[in-house]
């Protein structure tokens, strides 16, 4: 969904959460259970059972690091912050190498975000989406991303490592850094700019090691 105020224009970045939803590795659907009734109790109220990273949602460093921040610790800077998109379009089973990112290098990326369309959220309907063929960073282009100083990486596919990778390179390297991970973004083909203000608003769960997002460009 667009948003034009006649100021700035909003894309929601954000998967819609449902029971309908697809979930990674065979995690349960979120579970919503009517609480109280408007026509009995005078208010609606659900209660929701998911798993903290679910749909469109942010890794904190806790997720894979036990001396990591949790989510409720997540620096505001991360949340709010210069983002730069890249496009790689990658198939699946194909790694986002350093070579895919190196046309950065004249960019000053240290503080800010990157933004990875693969084009891999449109096999969001697709069985292998989120099972065992997604595309995902190699461990040079994890490696390069904290050389440049970058705090947060956000990407359109449910896993920002390649699938083929079962120790999880990436996620170790980056979070290990501090740099946060969000992932299942969608509407990036919306985005028709380089650079934009990204917005990526976790609940503040205390001790969580990740938790959904509204994730939004500002444009």
């Amino acid at each position: 969904m667009d948003t034009d105020n006649n100021r700035i224009r909003i894309v929601d970045l954000t998967r819609v959460i449902s029971t309908e939803m697809p979930v990674f590795e065979k995690r349960i659907k979120p579970l919503t259970i009517p609480w109280s009734r408007l026509d009995v109790h005078g208010y609606d109220l659900e209660l929701m059972f998911m798993s903290t990273h679910t749909g469109t949602h942010m890794d904190a460093p806790k997720h894979f690091n036990p001396k990591g921040y949790s989510i409720d610790d997540v620096p505001l800077s991360n949340l709010v912050s210069d983002a730069i998109l890249v496009r790689v379009s990658k198939g699946a089973d194909e790694y986002i190498t350093k070579d895919d990112l190196k046309h950065l290098k004249d960019t000053n990326l240290r503080g800010k975000s990157i933004v990875i369309s693969t084009g891999w959220e449109h096999e969001y309907n697709n069985s292998e989406y989120y099972l065992d063929r997604n595309p995902g960073l190699s461990k040079d282009a994890a490696e390069y991303i904290v050389d440049a100083g970058i705090i947060q990486v956000g990407i359109d596919t449910a896993n920002i490592d390649n699938a083929k990778d079962p120790k999880f390179t990436a996620h170790h390297i980056l979070l290990s850094n501090n740099i946060t991970i969000v992932e299942n973004l969608c509407n990036l083909d919306s985005i028709k700019v380089n650079s934009f203000t990204l917005v990526t608003l976790p609940l503040k769960l205390k001790g969580a090691s990740g938790s959904p997002v509204r994730a939004l460009a500002l444009l």
